[in-house]
């Protein structure tokens, strides 16, 4: 599942996406329109602007807005962010493996090569999945 922090910094990117022609947007709106708690919210943006996929502006007219255009921004890059490894077992990831505690044989584990599998699928959709796609996804189904 995902952690609520990575929903509401998917959600707060696909608010910002859809206000790309407009002035940079606020937190205060996002958190309101959005129904995210600010302090929550602020954290999450600042760590978006840190990973540099959100950059702001500082004044009477900031706020945050995308650093990056809207097909260069995929859900992989925003779950790794905030919930780390896209994997099921710890012995299936590459940033943060660890072994498993009852495999023996691990390059003979069927069940480890099952989940190694749908790693790599589960990967390469998130990584084709980009804010542009979403955006069209709900364009489409209103």
């Amino acid at each position: 599942m995902l952690s609520k922090k990575t929903k509401y910094a998917i959600n707060a990117l696909i608010y910002i996406a859809k206000r790309k022609d407009q002035q940079p947007v606020m937190s205060s709106e996002i958190s309101k329109k959005q129904n995210i708690p600010k302090k929550f919210l602020e954290r999450i943006l600042l760590d978006l602007k840190q990973a540099e996929i959100l950059d702001s502006k500082r004044g009477r007219h900031g706020g945050y807005f995308l650093s990056k255009s809207t097909d260069q921004i995929n859900l992989a890059e925003v779950m790794r962010l905030f919930d780390g490894a896209i994997a099921f077992l710890p012995c299936v990831t590459h940033d943060y493996y660890e072994p498993c505690e009852e495999c023996q044989y691990e390059e003979q584990c069927g069940i480890r090569h099952a989940f190694m599998e749908l790693k790599h699928m589960t990967v390469k959709f998130l990584k084709r999945c980009t804010l542009k796609d979403i955006l069209t996804r709900e364009y489409l189904l209103s």
